[in-house]
């Protein structure tokens, strides 16, 4: 790996036209996986790869001018002080928020880079042209957000809905689930556990085993169930991990009071972690799910007493 004052000017200019052929890809990248869903936001991004082109082809010209045809290989990763970019844009789906704040990062590298270049460079045409790049990459350094403005609020407004459908479909529905299912499924081995054996660090381990256990069956069950190919529900892994993460969270709740050697303390303290548990659940099918909050407190707080109560119960035959 060279350092940058290491490049000669040809490989300075080999450089900067693979790093406009690469953010060209990525923008294109970009628009193709979101052009379904987005088509507004793919155009923007199809405007911003053609200005990487438009720079890549000003490059070579000069590049052709001064050394010829042949263009060295280097790229960014031979060169030490870039930053490494994490590839989002081989995940699909696409979050539209995540590519925008992208896109202005990558303008802001690309811009600092031509500076250093100019300020390094001998040549007069090689430093004119660096120079006009820099300063056009500054202007675009907020590119995503300029055109963005140029979409119109219809399609704007459009685009936002879908982006909270796609959210709920592929974090908050299967999130809710877990934590739902892991709130109420391990009410009843927990509080049986509690009442058969006034032993607060076995009811513990039986509330760990129980949200452990419960997470990862609902993590492979949820994965399972589609590949998210026609039902716009995402990653079958990302949604497995988010639905298995928050069934453990939601079996843990309760069953973290139990750390407390006190077996009354720790089981009052239980009753209002549940309490809490199900006013928390209520209201997240109130705001993403459209749900009236006593029609879902309703449903979930009947459920939920009625496992709570058949633990209890069970615990105390």
């Amino acid at each position: 790996m060279k350092s940058f004052a290491e490049l000669s000017e040809q490989e300075v200019l080999a450089l900067a036209i693979s790093n406009e052929d690469e953010d060209n890809r990525i923008y294109r990248s970009f628009a193709d996986a979101l052009r379904e869903s987005y088509p507004d936001t793919a155009e923007m991004y199809d405007k911003m790869a053609e200005e990487e082109i438009g720079h890549r082809d000003a490059l070579l010209t000069l590049h052709r001018e001064k050394f010829g045809d042949f263009l060295p290989l280097i790229r960014r990763q031979d060169v030490k002080g870039f930053v490494a970019r994490r590839p989002i844009w081989l995940n699909r789906p696409l979050a539209l928020e995540a590519t925008r704040k992208f896109a202005e990062a990558m303008e802001l590298e690309t811009a600092r880079f031509y500076r250093r270049a100019a300020e390094t460079a001998k040549d007069a045409a090689v430093r004119t042209l660096l120079t006009k790049l820099a300063a056009a990459e500054d202007q675009h350094e907020h590119l995503a957000e300029q055109l963005g403005k140029q979409i119109s609020p219809t399609a704007r407004a459009t685009e936002d809905e879908t982006s909270k459908r796609l959210f709920m479909l592929q974090y908050v529905q299967p999130g809710l689930a877990g934590l739902m299912d892991g709130s109420v499924s391990t009410l009843a081995p927990l509080f049986a556990a509690a009442f058969a054996t006034h032993n607060t660090w076995s009811t513990f381990l039986v509330g760990l085993a129980a949200s452990i256990g419960a997470g990862i069956s609902m993590a492979f069950a949820e994965a399972l169930s589609d590949d998210g190919s026609l039902t716009g529900r995402g990653a079958p892994v990302v949604r497995g991990v988010v639905t298995g993460s928050m069934t453990t969270i939601g079996g843990l709740g309760h069953a973290l009071p139990y750390l407390i050697p006190n077996f009354f303390v720790a089981t009052a303290l239980a009753f209002v972690v549940v309490a809490v548990e199900l006013a928390a659940i209520s209201w997240i099918r109130m705001r993403y799910m459209d749900t009236p909050f006593l029609q879902a407190a309703f449903q979930v707080v009947v459920g939920g007493a009625l496992v709570f109560a058949a633990g209890i119960l069970i615990g105390s035959s």
